[in-house]
């Protein structure tokens, strides 16, 4: 009998083993992908062109999933060598902290998650387990022991003379790769503002107020009320910009994007998405949303996969950001990939090369390829992340 029971044991331990060693890699192997479709040939000048670019993409959840960003993976579509490959300078990190089950782009409550699973999964720390606050800290975390492990190959940025100093590092090359830190939805405050102090602290510099649900500090348009600001989301808009963090509008209801351009004092972004123009998607921005961005001097990123253009072509980004550039100026547009995003796109980072080529073909100048690789990011980012100063009594 004791044997038998030991036995058992023994098989529920592998098992539990198996499952904590396999689990997470086999959910983002199922979760990011790459479709596979054919790409078009890219010409010599093309090539030519983006070794010369400093490119900046606004928006990866590559911080979700359970491996070191400074190996190249066999899954996803980011990690440091593969930026390496793509020539880019600056990739901005997002924390995912919560995600509804049965997710959807129409209507979704709070009061479920899918991510807790992974958590638990991926052996976090069990302060993360339930904690979104602890889960975006442990995300911080991660990159900073990363940046500490790579030999300078990979560095924070938190502050304009940091993007600076990593392009004169660059001098040309592919390395080092900058990366900072975001948060794709603000209810990892747990409705109290002083945890913004710190988020700020852990190296975060850039917020979008909700995710795929409503939260207490606005409405998300993928919620069930789809509402505005709230008043502790705007005691948090302004805290941050006062701050130097720059908002982001991705993911926010009609109202809420209303709300922030009404009071934005300062550059706000829409990190990831795409336009109504090009593909009719309810995330997507409107040509009067588009115009409300620019309005700040702000920045639309146009992501790579199917809802946000409506394909996973490089045709159908370089037709997006054409719709922007025609509408409000080349001056407002920028990349915002979403990679490692529970997303399914046509190329990972590596091959990023393809996007040049695709705003060649689209008739964009080489100046214009540069403000759109991230010539646009680095102003920008530069002007939002100053604090700024009170005004003396």
């Amino acid at each position: 009998m004791r044997r038998w029971l030991i036995g058992i044991l023994l098989v529920v331990a592998l098992a539990a083993l198996a499952f904590f060693a396999l689990a997470p890699g086999m959910i983002e192997r199922s979760t990011n992908q790459i479709d596979g479709k054919p790409l078009p040939t890219v010409s010599e000048r093309a090539k030519a062109l983006h070794r010369t670019l400093t490119i900046v993409d606004l928006h990866s959840d590559t911080l979700l999933w359970k491996r070191s960003i400074l190996d190249r993976a066999t899954r996803g579509h980011m990690d440091l060598p593969r930026l390496e490959d793509g020539n880019v300078a600056l990739q901005i990190l997002a924390s995912t902290t919560k995600s509804p089950k049965g997710q959807n782009y129409d209507a979704n409550s709070g009061d479920t998650d899918n991510i807790t699973s992974l958590v638990i999964a991926q052996l976090q720390p069990i302060r993360t387990w339930n904690s979104l606050l602890e889960r975006s800290l442990w995300h911080a975390e991660k990159l900073h022991r990363a940046v500490a492990d790579s030999a300078g190959e990979l560095r924070a940025v938190d502050a304009p003379e940091d993007i600076d100093t990593l392009l004169a590092a660059r001098g040309g090359n592919a390395l080092p790769v900058g990366a900072m830190l975001s948060i794709e939805g603000l209810h990892v405050l747990e409705g109290r503002l002083a945890n913004l102090d710190k988020l700020y602290a852990a190296g975060f510099r850039m917020a979008g107020l909700t995710h795929f649900f409503d939260n207490d500090l606005a409405g998300s348009m993928h919620g069930l009320k789809k509402g505005g600001l709230t008043p502790l989301g705007r005691q948090v808009v302004e805290t941050m910009e006062a701050k130097g963090m720059i908002v982001d509008i991705a993911h926010c209801s009609a109202a809420c994007v209303a709300d922030i351009l009404a009071i934005a004092h300062r550059p706000v972004v829409s990190s990831h998405g795409g336009v109504q123009a090009t593909c009719k998607v309810n995330r997507n921005l409107s040509d009067e949303q588009i115009r409300g961005v620019a309005a700040t001097g702000g920045l639309i990123g146009i992501g790579y996969w199917d809802a946000a253009v409506c394909d996973t072509s490089p045709a159908s980004i370089a037709k997006a950001m054409k719709h922007v550039r025609d509408l409000v100026g080349v001056r407002h547009v920028a990349l915002g990939s979403d990679y490692d995003g529970a997303t399914t796109v046509r190329f990972d980072t590596s091959k990023l090369v393809q996007v040049t080529q695709a705003l060649i073909d689209a008739g964009f100048s080489d100046d214009e390829i540069r403000a759109v690789m991230g010539g646009n990011a680095v102003r920008v980012l530069k002007a939002g992340l100053v604090p700024q100063t009170p005004p003396t009594p």
